[in-house]
């Protein structure tokens, strides 16, 4: 019997997961909250932007030294058998490192400052930078930004080495190499400085057949093209190939063979629909936690604006992936959950259920429509398809006879309709939508939501039966690197995980969301184009006056 270590990194935690190459069943698993977790508002005791968020790289390596050797005891296997590991991660998550893979911020020197740490996907501190890049591709839009959504988005690689080497140039002077965190841990584990083709494609202005735009970043700054240069550009190695095996000093470390291939790392999002068996054009799947990513795959590359890019082969080999996504939906609930009234909080006490079990309870008896509210889910900016980290969220309809639940709905429902406006924008760029798959712990927990979904899409949604698809598609790439299958098919259907449940639309809800979108969208042009300057003034006394 063969297993396969599949090790994914999401926000908040890392999980170990080892997971046998025949069936896909989970053997043993580890989950870690990282240490230090996102470093918001203050470093050391020191206050930092409001848009900054942070995190401490040595987390990330406290997942796999203690995670390995967990479920290795716990699961009293010969690691003989183990034939591969993948790696999946939070991509826009950007490490500085020395010529020795030591990340900046374990220098005495540079503990303090909050340019040498990681920088997260929702760090929006490079906001400017990002501007400045779009301004000058603009220039030549669809030369460099056509795959990019025509936008650049302050979470991407670029703006954010940018930020660093303006902000904190003392910082950039010592780096020797910048990756995404997932490329980090690939040559932690292999002792090899690779960068995997995903991570790049989507994020840093690299294309396969060219490379990285140097044309465009000598318009930025005389000493950009030379950083990514010297310190970014390495190796590429494909989703679906190998990097190499474990180093000697980090198998004896693990407690390891130094015989188990190691794949390169793939974004967490796109993991998924490895794991859920998502391997078709025409398929839309959404990968559902704190944030929500929406990936599609096609046969053909298309220019498709509001989007995060398309890159060939980054999940499936000769098939373009294509990402969006939404920056707040797990994290939305979370903040409206904290704002719940104090009776609400004591009457779930009392019947001894949570604060979400009690607000869908609620939420559940309300019809569409009816409370009169329509939200704009922008808490943590807007991703896909208005590409603006700065715009700010927003509750329409409110009266003194407005009740939590009702909140509670309208941003669930927001929350579907901004995925709505990203199908739309997939279907008039010649990309139509046959089927609709959810994962993620949100979608299986919370029927409600995928019944709101499923109306407000007008398609049939199928929900995957795993908290933990980025997981066992990390799994999967292992066994691909470590030969325990001939194909990406043959990985996928062994190792997939399965269907929890499908939810149909239902006619009379279709009809009154139809409505409620109408309206969704009249805003969302409104503060997102049209009078978006009304917010952003706002937002920049704020700026100007307490950061």
């Amino acid at each position: 019997m063969n297993y396969s270590i599949g090790i994914d990194f999401g926000t908040g935690s890392g999980r170990v997961f080892l997971v046998n190459t025949a069936n896909g069943e989970i053997i043993s698993q580890y989950i870690k909250e990282y240490s230090h977790g996102t470093i918001e508002q203050q470093l050391n005791g020191q206050k930092i932007p409001q848009s900054f968020a942070l995190q401490n790289a040595n987390d990330y390596m406290d997942v796999i030294e203690e995670g390995i050797p967990y479920i290795i005891k716990n699961a009293n296997i010969d690691v003989n058998n183990i034939v591969g590991m993948g790696i999946d991660f939070t991509s826009s998550t950007v490490v500085f490192v020395d010529e020795y893979m030591e990340p900046m911020h374990n220098y005495e020197a540079f503990k303090d400052n909050p340019h040498a740490y990681v920088k997260l996907w929702k760090h929006h501190g490079a906001q400017a930078e990002a501007d400045k890049l779009f301004q000058t591709a603009l220039q030549q839009k669809n030369r460099w930004l056509g795959y990019y959504g025509f936008n650049v988005s302050s979470e991407w690689m670029i703006p954010k080495i940018m930020e660093v080497q303006h902000k904190a140039p003392e910082v950039m002077a010592k780096t020797a190499n910048i990756m995404e965190a997932g490329d980090w841990i690939v040559n932690k584990l292999t002792g090899k400085n690779v960068r995997s083709n995903c991570g790049l494609g989507f994020k840093s202005f690299w294309q396969q057949e060219s490379g990285f735009h140097y044309d465009l970043f000598d318009q930025i700054d005389d000493a950009l093209s030379d950083i990514v240069r010297t310190k970014v550009d390495a190796p590429i190695v494909n989703i679906g190939d190998t990097v190499g095996t474990l180093s000697t000093e980090m198998a004896d470390k693990l407690g390891l063979p130094d015989t188990i291939a190691v794949s390169p790392f793939i974004i967490d999002a796109h993991a998924s629909l490895l794991g859920i068996g998502s391997e078709k054009d025409k398929e839309m799947t959404l990968v559902m936690g704190t944030s929500t990513c929406h990936l599609m795959l096609n046969k053909e590359q298309h220019k498709v604006p509001g989007i995060s890019g398309s890159v060939k082969g980054a999940i499936i080999p000769e098939l373009y992936a294509y990402e969006a996504g939404q920056s707040a939906v797990g994290d939305l609930f979370e903040y409206i959950a904290k704002q719940t009234p104090y009776d609400y909080v004591v009457e779930a006490e009392n019947r001894n259920i949570s604060i979400f079990e009690l607000l869908n309870e609620k939420a559940q008896k309300l019809a569409p429509g009816e409370s009169g509210l329509v939200a704009l889910d922008w808490h943590n900016g807007n991703r896909s398809v208005l590409s603006d980290s700065t715009l700010t969220g927003s509750l329409f309809g409110m009266t003194l006879q407005t009740r939590h639940e009702e909140i509670y709905r309208a941003y669930m429902e927001a929350t579907a309709f901004g995925t709505k406006m990203i199908m739309q924008q997939y279907q008039g760029w010649q990309m139509e939508v046959d089927n609709v798959y959810a994962c993620g712990g949100i979608p299986k927990k919370n029927p409600l939501l995928m019944e709101i979904y499923a109306n407000v899409l007008n398609k049939t949604i199928t929900i995957i039966d795993s908290e933990y698809a980025p997981a066992i598609g990390a799994a999967i790439l292992g066994a691909i690197s470590g030969k325990a299958h001939d194909s990406f098919e043959q990985a996928i259907q062994a190792m997939k995980e399965p269907i929890l449940y499908q939810v149909e639309p239902e006619e009379d809800k279709v009809a009154t969301y139809k409505k409620l979108f109408k309206a969704y969208k009249a805003l969302h042009d409104l503060h997102g184009y049209k009078k978006a300057s009304i917010m952003k003034n706002v937002r920049a006394i704020v700026n100007e006056n307490f950061e």
